[in-house]
């Protein structure tokens, strides 16, 4: 072992310090916010009005999620990829780059066609800035720390709706027929300078800094590490033959699918199918991203502590319950308990996947093998939109891709029961 290596982290634990790690964290937070609060879900409050400004029906602007979902699953793989050979730093920079300018540009279209080019190029550098980020933290955060890290790290999604649910309809109400596009404009700004952020203060790992990850020092010293890492390495080429994660992914779509439907057409459905006012839309909306902050973090130290398979099974579970609510409601108190159980699980099952393949997988591999689950997360995206938007043209109610939603979260926490979990000594 390196005697200055070691000498520096006996000095290091030896003082009062704050670890590196939560600052890889807070600048993550920052950039799920960016890829995923405001490339995905900013699109949440600005659709009714974008709807309007572009002359499109419902089908059509379900196809438009569904295209953010196609660019997200194609570079997820890819993306988690990059990671492995390159580093994670320089992906999500790139890719974050991407996220910003699309999103700048999507101010700027001025049909379906432009708007569905845009939409899938924003969704490729969410993937590309998402799954690598999610990766990273199974890199600095290790064991009983690794679900915490990612479930405040998948917060940033919270932060985002919260941003854009309380910003967005502002914008909107002063600029007029104007609006959505100061809207894009305003967001793609942000995601710009959180790359900038994100490429000065990353570290591809806590190595790099002279640092072990958090709470991952232990006696079997640098070599062991080395050799740890030289066996994950080792194993990349079985990644696509590995049952459990095609297992994995299979339950991660069903999450896609169901979450998708409801977060897509959540706002549409309170102001045109139940004639809320946009301004309390989007306060709810607001609302459940507060809640999803927290919850992020609740069910990851859950999963910690009483086990992912658990925690799978418990979201899901409750997940289908807010969906089957919202699909049958016809008050403002049931908008509000479905948004309440919707937020306070919201964003924990993308969380405790990225835990689980640290788990599994170990740290190097976790970005490939997450970015392997995630084709399924992608596919199940990508169909629910657009089955969604098809559902409401043809029956002309809300009711159907509501339960449909509820219904495949069901499923989801059944199949989670099947699971049969392994670790490595990470």
């Amino acid at each position: 072992m390196d005697k200055n290596f070691l000498f520096l982290n006996i000095i290091n634990r030896g003082k009062n310090y704050v670890h590196y790690g939560y600052v890889i964290l807070i600048t993550g937070i920052l950039i799920v916010m960016g890829a995923l609060g405001f490339g995905r879900f900013g699109y949440t409050v600005i659709m009714p009005s974008m709807k309007e400004g572009l002359n499109l029906g419902y089908s059509e602007m379900g196809f438009l999620a569904s295209g953010n979902f196609v660019g997200y699953l194609i570079f997820a793989l890819t993306g988690g990829l990059l990671a492995v050979k390159y580093g994670p730093r320089l992906v999500i920079f790139l890719s974050l780059l991407v996220v910003g300018i699309s999103m700048f540009l999507t101010g700027l279209t001025g049909s379906f066609y432009d708007a569905l080019f845009l939409r899938i190029i924003t969704g490729l550098g969410s993937g590309g800035s998402y799954i690598p980020v999610m990766g990273l933290m199974s890199s600095w955060f290790a064991g009983k720390r690794r679900g915490m890290a990612a479930g405040l790290l998948v917060g940033g999604t919270g932060l985002g709706l919260t941003f854009t649910g309380l910003l967005i309809p502002r914008i909107i109400t002063y600029f007029g027929d104007w609006g959505w596009r100061y809207s894009w404009f305003a967001l793609g700004m942000i995601v710009i300078l959180i790359a900038l952020l994100a490429y000065f203060t990353l570290y591809n790992d806590p190595w790099e800094k002279g640092l072990y990850p958090m709470d991952g020092y232990d006696k079997r010293g640098e070599e062991e590490e080395k050799k740890n890492r030289g066996k994950e390495a080792g194993s990349f080429n079985n990644l696509y033959k590995d049952k459990f994660l095609w297992f994995l992914g299979t339950i991660y779509s069903l999450f896609g699918f169901s979450y998708v439907i409801y977060s897509t057409f959540f706002t549409a459905y309170l102001t045109e199918g139940k004639g809320v006012e946009e301004a309390v839309a989007g306060n709810l909306w607001a609302l459940a991203g507060v809640l999803s902050i927290f919850s992020a973090l609740i069910w990851g130290m859950f999963s910690d502590y009483l086990g992912r398979k658990n925690a799978l099974m418990t979201v899901f579970l409750f997940q289908a319950v807010s969906f089957g609510v919202m699909a049958f409601s016809q008050t403002m108190a049931g908008f509000f308990v479905s948004t309440l159980l919707f937020g306070l699980t919201a964003w924990s099952i993308p969380g405790i996947m990225a835990a689980l393949c640290g788990d599994t997988l170990g740290p190097k591999m976790a970005p490939a093998a997450l970015g392997i689950i995630t084709i399924g997360f992608g596919i199940g995206q990508f169909i629910g939109p657009g089955m969604s938007g098809l559902l409401l043209d043809y029956t002309s109610s809300f009711t159907a891709p509501f339960i449909l939603s509820s219904v495949t979260a069901f499923l989801g926490g059944i199949a989670s029961w099947f699971l049969k979990l392994q670790k490595v000594n990470n």
